[in-house]
């Protein structure tokens, strides 16, 4: 007689993966809606999902959501960009000279010890109240993480492989182009992934600091009102736009890597 087949936790998690995510939706709404039922949370701190979902229909319906989206995602992928560009050129430019590494490594990692939001107010100042000083910020907390990446990939490459390459006599771009971009694809991918949520987090702190339009100028509206459902609504439009833009590199990363995938 056959011995029955133990469900481990994998098994389970393949069995019934794909219900999880559901249940747990459906969990956090009734726990939402207990929190703030008649008897519960006031409306001021914690409005309920039909308030919410009353709030994001009016935000909707007038177009005012998708305007400050619309603010909030040009920040986001022009200081993405920027951010993205200059970390990896300068990444680039520290994996291949150690000198150069030693003498700008400890102003970079210095420059990470201040946070942001004392950083934004500064930018404000130097450069005004308009795009341009949020898709800074944006740029600057995507860039030390896309660079220690870039560094740490190409760093990673193995030097049989680069021994094979010059023995080939293959020139500094064929060695760029056929060696140290592929094994250092992953890695630098995984930069990419922190920097695409990370340019959110710096669009919003730009316009928390001063800024008349964007989902952070929102959510200041809805605080001064005590519109908390108007802060939901901008909060959620925040998870959506990140986890969007998350989305996007995990469909990069597997259109890029998918020979590892076939190897």
């Amino acid at each position: 007689m056959a011995e029955p087949r133990r469900l481990t936790p994998a098994r389970l998690a393949q069995r019934y993966g794909r219900w999880l995510l559901p249940v747990s939706i459906l969990l956090f709404l009734g726990l939402w809606q207990l929190l703030s039922a008649p008897g519960g949370l006031p409306a001021f701190i914690l409005p309920s999902p039909v308030q919410f979902l009353t709030r994001f229909g009016q935000v909707l319906a007038d177009g005012s959501l998708l305007r400050h989206l619309a603010v909030t995602l040009l920040e986001v992928l022009v200081g993405l960009a920027a951010g993205v560009s200059s970390a990896t050129l300068i990444g680039y430019l520290l994996a291949k000279s150690r000198l150069l590494e030693k003498l700008i490594a400890p102003y970079l990692v210095a420059s990470q010890a201040v946070p942001i939001v004392a950083i934004a107010p500064l930018l404000v100042i130097w450069f005004g109240p308009g795009l341009f000083s949020k898709m800074l910020v944006c740029a600057l907390i995507v860039f030390f993480p896309v660079l220690v990446n870039t560094i740490v990939g190409l760093r990673a490459v193995p030097e049989n492989l680069r021994d094979v390459m010059h023995s080939m006599r293959a020139t500094p771009a064929q060695m760029l182009r056929y060696l140290e971009i592929p094994a250092a694809l992953p890695v630098l991918l995984g930069g990419l992934r922190i920097g695409a949520t990370l340019s959110v987090i710096g669009a919003v702190v730009g316009e928390f600091v001063a800024s008349n339009r964007g989902l952070g100028f929102l959510i200041n509206v809805g605080r001064g009102q005590y519109d908390t459902a108007l802060v939901f609504v901008a909060i959620f439009a925040l998870i959506c736009l990140a986890l969007s833009l998350y989305g996007l590199v995990v469909l990069l990363e597997k259109r890029l890597l998918a020979w590892q995938q076939r190897s």
